[in-house]
């Protein structure tokens, strides 16, 4: 193996206070939207950014093109971070923790991001004991993601609020136990496709009313992104929202009958519960 390189040069200055060094195990799309926020929002500057090369290059050169250092190979990359984020695909992540194992230390911080990939396996793959886990979803890409995290038994409370400052930067942040996360795969991973289908639905139905298909899709689009944005800002109940829409014998009611009818409200638990269960089969096959 390789003798790792030098340290790059001490870190620009940033916004913020605390200044360390991450770096990603597997640059892919995740990956760069995680490292992007990051030097978008000032948590990090892109100097204190680390990948190493990739099989297809242009991973690594959209990590270049950020500013980040590129090492030759992952055992440089975690030579030179102090944050580490596992961002390979979940079925490598055993290969690759268990080659990086006899370089690992309880000085550096993983954070795993693969999904169905426990801490006790993450633990075992690696020998360490100061890991978290993370569940982001795709819109991070966006900058809109619902990450959960949970710690594992030697993560500090500083290391928990370095975690939590770079996926605030792509989104918002919540601290759960682990024997949630099949539930958050089912709602908020998996989510983003249950809501993909509805604006498709709800744009055929516009282009069914008469609306032209480019009108009806944007209609369809921005009425979620704002009804969303209601629940988030106003802190009021998505039920009492409702209300406020639904008047007596007028069309809401009317477009909310027949969701009824088709058991909408139901169809969309039973989605969350069933992918919940798929989660759990696939994490402990």
């Amino acid at each position: 193996m390789a003798a790792p390189p030098q340290p790059v040069p001490p870190l620009a200055a940033v916004t913020r206070g605390d200044v360390f060094r991450l770096g990603f195990i597997g640059p892919g799309n995740l990956a760069e939207s995680i490292a992007r926020g990051v030097v978008a929002s000032g948590v990090l500057p892109a100097s204190a950014i680390r990948t190493a090369a990739h099989r297809r290059p242009e991973r690594a050169v959209a990590f270049a093109s950020l500013g980040a250092h590129i090492f030759e190979t992952n055992a440089h990359v975690l030579h030179d971070s102090d944050v580490i984020v596992i961002s390979v695909k979940p079925q490598i992540v055993k290969q690759v923790l268990v080659e990086l194992k006899p370089l690992l230390s309880e000085e550096k911080l993983l954070v795993s991001i693969a999904a169905g990939i426990k801490i006790d396996d993450l633990q075992e793959w690696s020998g360490q004991r100061r890991i978290i886990r993370v569940m982001p979803n795709t819109p991070s890409a966006v900058g809109q993601a619902a990450s959960v995290m949970c710690l594992g038994e030697m993560a500090t409370e500083n290391d928990e609020n370095r975690v939590k400052s770079l996926f605030s930067a792509i989104g918002k942040v919540w601290t759960a136990e682990e024997k949630y996360f099949d539930a958050v795969t089912g709602l908020s991973g998996s989510g983003p496709a249950y809501i993909f289908l509805a604006i498709e639905a709800m744009a055929d139905g516009g282009v069914a009313a008469g609306l032209p298909r480019d009108l009806a899709l944007g209609l369809a689009s921005q009425t979620v992104l704002g009804a969303a944005t209601m629940v988030n800002q106003t802190g009021k109940h998505p039920g009492q929202l409702k209300d406020q829409v639904t008047s007596p014998a007028g069309t809401t009611i009317t477009g909310i009958q027949e969701l009824e009818k088709g058991a909408f409200h139901g169809t969309l638990i039973n989605a969350v519960v069933a992918a919940t269960k798929r989660c759990r089969e696939l994490s402990q096959s």
